[in-house]
């Protein structure tokens, strides 16, 4: 028992349990093309119909003609509607004769007597007179002049295999003879129990009997179509096949078997591959109307010779109502008849289709190289190598098979080695998703402990990135922090875990909001927060993102700020609100993984996170929340309510830049109130760059009087501070209307 349980763990460390199971899988797939269960077949029919809509058989001659009994005929009072007077069909077959048929066959069965008889209507006409009825009775019958007319040409009758009819079987008819090449056919045959027959006086005048009965397979498309069958324990012709006899005047078919079936027909000329039930593939050509004649064209010498002479011509139905519709690969409405006619130019044309007698040797020792290849080397592969090996082998798998089929009429199954391979690879695949889930939790437990929680699991999806270095890419930064934070924390002095508490409280609103937009949290400083956009995931629309951000955040802060008030009014103790500041800035940064060889975090550097961080802090001197960057502001100004504030220089900065204030949403940026601040700034600092100080402060003066300019009076205020300034002491001549920051 030792020795057993030491050869799976030692073939488990030499190859792996998921080779072994593959391995094991191959088997599998080995022994289920043996068993050839309904799914694969299915999957191999439908790729071989696959083909034949992609290409189907080219005509280049046209051997059979169709006398279509269509919706024209039907309708012309001549004939009228199905079935017509014996004596009509007579007339078509004299005319069809004279016109140069070769032979002629019917897809329909004439299974009772002419109803118009006129022995029968002397008997059931009313108001007939004896003399009448007498010469009634002594006229030859309907069914008697069609089979005058049979015995004038060469024609075929159909018969149709029944399990529910069974006729009784007339022993004075030819039979035609058989001949068996190896063991019996009988049993693998379609086999039927009983047999429609026509009249008996219509079949003794015919040249041949063959059956018309095409059994589909199971989803209803017919492929493959029997040329022999067995009905009523006498093998007999299909209909095509049977026209062929007629045509070459030969009296016995040689039926060719071996131990699985039938192989192959000859007759006269004709050598006929079939499958082991004596069923022909066959090679269907697009629906043609070129070959169908309209039965009453045909009655009223319509007809050019030329459709007929020589021609093996097929009469049956195509109307609405007489339900001989057939699903072929090609057409899914194609009526009987023509898959009758097609069956007769895939035989004349030599065009059927069959799989090679080493086919089936073929496709497994396919499956079983391709299987192992798989097996052995797609562990050591690349992602991107593995895919592209594995399409190429797909494509020559698919190649073979479109060769085989198109230049040499071969049906070579590429689909099994294709779904055992793809089998094998998928396990490999769900066994390397194991593996690797299971070296994740492990880098997740390894790490976790002293790394950010957002490196850990970029480092547990992609282990090779525990490197230093970063990308360059377009971002927007934000920095948030608390107005007046100091007061806050004084008054928790003697409760250091409310401070906590509140903290925690307030932190997770805005931490949801940020990421509610698509941001990424770099870093949480006391009561302050950094976060970007655009990274490590791309955002197109990141400008906006954080701005709504921003937004979100201050409407979550007024929501925290009603709670405490009214808990401190519950609670009888001081309320202090919490007011934020918020900075944000777009342009090229640094991302990645920054650090120390040591320790580093997934993390943003450059100029404008700087700006993003100074601009935080002017909030306050410029009495709104939110303060952005032109690139920002430019990006959301059709979306947002923007005000321009001021064109500064940033201390440790050599360009100025141009910053703005979001004053709400496309509400706002639409109302009366916002236009009239937007104008009230507009006028304030156009004045006031243009050096014109006393309009300057009359703009001021006349937005101080506005009920709707409070919102500006800290912007006022610093304007007016700095003018009285530039009054005493103006600015250089160069001055272009930036101010420089003194303080960070």
């Amino acid at each position: 028992m030792k020795r057993l349980r030491a050869v799976p763990r030692w073939f488990a460390r030499r190859f792996g349990y998921a080779r072994a199971i593959c391995l094991l899988l191959l088997v599998g797939f080995a022994a289920l093309r043996g068993s050839d269960p309904a799914p694969l077949q299915e999957l191999r029919l439908r790729t071989f119909d696959n083909f034949q809509a992609f290409s189907p058989r080219v005509k280049s001659v046209r051997p059979v003609t169709i006398v279509d009994i269509d919706e024209k005929s039907v309708a012309d009072p001549k004939l009228g509607q199905w079935p017509w007077p014996r004596t009509r069909i007579a007339e078509i077959i004299d005319r069809l004769t004279r016109l140069g048929a070769v032979v002629i066959a019917f897809d329909v069965v004439f299974a009772e007597p002419d109803r118009l008889n006129p022995a029968i209507a002397a008997e059931t006409f009313p108001n007939l007179d004896e003399a009448t009825r007498e010469k009634l009775r002594l006229l030859p019958s309907n069914d008697q002049v069609l089979a005058d007319a049979l015995r004038r040409s060469r024609i075929v009758l159909g018969e149709t295999g029944s399990n529910e009819v069974r006729a009784e079987l007339d022993k004075t008819l030819p039979v035609t003879g058989v001949a068996t090449i190896g063991p019996p056919a009988d049993d693998f045959m379609e086999s039927y129990s009983g047999l429609l027959r026509n009249v008996a006086v219509i079949e003794h005048a015919a040249s041949g009997r063959g059956l018309f009965t095409i059994p589909p397979e199971r989803d209803g498309i017919i492929r493959r179509v029997p040329m022999i069958l067995q009905a009523q324990d006498t093998t007999m012709l299909s209909l095509s096949f049977e026209m062929l006899r007629v045509v070459t005047g030969a009296d016995t078919v040689l039926i060719r078997t071996d131990m699985g079936g039938i192989t192959g027909l000859r007759l006269g000329g004709f050598e006929i591959p079939t499958d082991r039930r004596g069923r022909i593939w066959v090679h269907y050509a697009d629906h043609d109307p070129s070959i169908y004649v309209s039965a009453i064209d045909v009655l009223e010498g319509r007809v050019p010779p030329e459709k007929i002479a020589r021609k093996l011509v097929l009469i049956g139905p195509s109307a609405i109502g007489l339900n001989d519709i057939k699903t072929t690969p090609v057409n899914p409405t194609m009526p009987g008849v023509e898959v009758h006619a097609q069956v007769l130019e895939t035989v004349l044309t030599n065009s059927i289709l069959s799989p090679p007698f080493w086919g089936l040797s073929a496709e497994f020792f396919a499956a079983v190289i391709l299987g192992l290849l798989v097996i052995v080397f797609a562990p050591q592969l690349g992602a991107v190598t593995l895919v592209l090996v594995g399409g190429l082998f797909a494509s020559a798998l698919f190649g073979v098979s479109w060769y085989a089929y198109t230049q040499h009429r071969l049906l070579l199954d590429f689909t099994y080695p294709m779904v055992s391979t793809t089998a094998i690879y998928l396990t490999l695949i769900f066994a390397s998703f194991v593996r690797e889930q299971s070296q994740r939790r492990q880098i997740r437990s390894a790490f976790g402990q002293y790394l950010s929680p957002a490196l850990v699991e970029q480092l547990a999806h992609s282990p090779e990135k525990l490197v230093l270095g970063g990308e360059e890419r377009e971002m927007t930064i934000m920095f948030s922090d608390v107005r007046g934070f100091t007061t806050i924390s004084e008054s928790y002095k003697h409760d250091p875990q409310g401070l906590t508490k509140l903290m925690n409280r307030f932190l997770t609103p805005l931490t949801n909001a940020i990421l509610a937009r698509k941001g990424t949290i770099d870093k949480y400083m006391g009561d302050a927060i950094m976060a970007f956009w655009n990274a490590p995931l791309d955002d197109i629309g990141h400008h906006r993102n954080a701005c709504e951000a921003a937004l979100d955040m201050l409407d979550r802060v007024d929501e925290l700020n009603r709670a405490r008030e009214q808990e401190a009014k519950d609670g009888g103790h001081v309320y202090i609100p919490i007011n934020i500041g918020i900075g944000l800035n777009t342009g090229i940064c640094v991302v990645g993984n920054l650090g120390s060889d040591q320790r580093f975090d997934y993390s943003v550097l450059g100029d404008s996170v700087n700006l993003a961080s100074r601009l935080e802090g002017q909030s306050k001197e410029y009495g709104f929340s939110i303060i952005v960057g032109s690139q920002t502001a430019l990006a959301v100004k059709d979306k947002l309510a923007i005000l321009e504030l001021d064109f500064i220089m940033v201390k440790g900065k050599t360009e100025p830049e141009v910053i703005y204030a979001i004053a709400g949403r496309e509400d706002v940026m639409y109302s009366e109130r916002f236009q009239l601040l937007r104008n009230l700034t507009i006028e304030m600092l156009a004045a006031y760059r243009g050096r014109d100080w006393d309009e300057a402060l009359a703009a001021i003066a006349r937005g101080r009087k506005k009920d709707e300019a409070k919102e500006l009076a800290k912007l006022f205020d610093l304007y007016e501070a700095r003018i009285r300034d530039y009054q005493q002491n103006p600015p250089p001549p160069d001055w272009n209307g930036a101010h420089a920051l003194t303080s960070k």
